[in-house]
């Protein structure tokens, strides 16, 4: 557009072999290029504010990602970590469990187990003045006396949860 513009008006200022009218259609057309070309340079100076705009924006979102990555990063390896610790924990507990399972009558330690199994991973529960810590209720004044009656190496139930009751000092008979 910009030859064609420089184009006509070198014809225009030589003005050799060319009639008044048209000259003065050349001299329109030099006019209408020149305006067309004032919006086609409009166009792109906002084309280019809306493109910087853009790139800071995306500058700007990227370095937001950036920062979230760190944190999820971070957040992975706390959590690596707490489930190092957790099977750590898990491997202690499994091995004292062992330990502590070879000394348990076998009847008893299958009814725990079954009771485990079925309870959702809580086979005994502490009895705690007087209420059962498995299901969280109070047991009624006839169940404390039977508890209270039953030999200290008895196994003892719930009746509403079904647990094996573990009595402490703290159990409140």
């Amino acid at each position: 557009m910009r030859r064609r513009a420089a184009r006509d008006q070198q014809r225009l200022d030589s003005g050799a072999g060319m009639t008044p009218k048209d000259l003065e259609n050349l001299q329109h057309e030099v006019a209408s290029l020149a305006k067309r070309q004032g919006d086609l340079e409009d166009v792109v100076l906002e084309i280019m504010e809306r493109r910087e705009a853009a790139q800071e924006r995306v500058t700007e979102l990227t370095a937001r990602v950036e920062a979230v990555q760190g944190k999820v990063d971070a957040a992975a390896a706390r959590r690596e970590a707490a489930v190092a610790e957790i099977d750590a924990e898990v491997a202690t507990a499994t091995k004292e469990r062992s330990i502590v399972a070879g000394s348990v009558p076998a009847d008893l330690l299958k009814l725990y187990d079954k009771l485990r199994e079925k309870e959702g991973g809580v086979g005994a529960a502490r009895l705690y003045q007087r209420r059962c810590e498995g299901c969280r209720l109070e047991l009624n004044i006839t169940e404390v006396n039977e508890v209270r009656a039953a030999a200290p190496d008895a196994v003892v139930r719930c009746e509403n949860c079904r647990r094996i009751l573990v009595r402490t000092p703290e159990s409140g008979l």
